[in-house]
């Protein structure tokens, strides 16, 4: 059992499923997040406020910390401006303080927009080129590059989980995207509990018959998703309006990132389910 881990974003909808199962892996977890409470915690479990942009909060909250799992930022594209604190200088902040306390490991919540202007007619595997959709997706290259760069030159191992869409499938793109909030838990689980990592990078998604990347390359961490989301296809298709293969939402891996200008948001393009874990 790891004697602490720290868990960044606590607070948001993917944090609330991975308070518990990360809870039962360490003797403390440590939850952080912006708001002011999160709910009764879990055993184990204790909360602490801080702000990602904040280095010395940061660094407080890391103290001790064996392994991070950071999946703290703003987590939807948006001007520059506002993503340049938590999404970048708060990824720069984790895995600084993670090397100072001297932690073993950050696993980090990446995502499919480092890689979203690629064309979705290629099954793309976990060493294709950065490629980012957006300001959004250009901090998740900038926490990769950062995590390759802090392996190589201080021995500080990573692993980069590149999140298709965890949600509820609600449209056509989201049958080869989805990843289950179970898988998303086994996901986590493995990228923890891998004995070694160094730097890696694996595809969060579901075993989807329609799944559109490839993580062959990953497969030592040991991930191996159970859902599909084959099962909603007859539904979703059923009210999907005709394909247009003019429009990049539809032909590029970043979906509606892919499609809307710089600094404006793609969630506002999407059907999300706020269906958050109540504890």
């Amino acid at each position: 059992m790891i004697e602490k881990l720290v868990l960044t974003g606590a607070g948001g909808r993917l944090g609330s499923y991975l308070r518990e199962p990360l809870s039962k892996m360490a003797e403390e977890l440590v939850s952080t997040d912006l708001v002011d409470d999160i709910g009764t915690l879990y055993a184990g479990e204790t909360y602490v406020k801080a702000d990602l942009a904040n280095y010395d909060e940061v660094f407080a909250a890391l103290e001790g910390a064996d392994m991070v799992v950071h999946f703290g930022a703003i987590v939807d594209e948006a001007p520059f401006e506002e993503l340049l604190g938590p999404n970048f200088v708060g990824a720069y902040n984790v895995w600084e303080a993670a090397y100072q306390h001297g932690a073993k490991r950050v696993v980090y919540a990446s995502s499919i927009h480092a890689v979203g202007m690629h064309a979705k007619n290629e099954c793309i595997d976990t060493e294709v080129a950065h490629r980012p959709d957006s300001f959004y997706g250009l901090a998740k290259c900038f926490a990769e590059d950062l995590g390759r760069m802090y392996w190589d030159k201080r021995g500080l191992e990573s692993v980069h989980l590149r999140i298709l869409s965890c949600a509820q499938v609600t449209s056509a793109r989201a049958l080869g995207s989805w990843l289950s909030y179970d898988d998303l838990i086994q996901l986590v689980t493995r990228a923890v509990d891998t004995p070694t990592v160094g730097f890696s990078v694996v595809y969060g998604v579901s075993n989807n018959d329609r799944s559109p990347v490839d993580n062959n390359k990953a497969a030592f961490l040991g991930y191996r998703p159970k859902d599909n989301a084959e099962q909603f296809a007859d539904a979703i298709l059923a009210k999907e309006p005709p394909a247009d293969s003019t429009d990049p939402a539809q032909m590029c891996h970043g979906g509606p990132f892919s499609a809307v200008d710089l600094g404006e948001s793609g969630l506002a393009q999407m059907n999300i389910v706020d269906d958050r874990k109540k504890n």
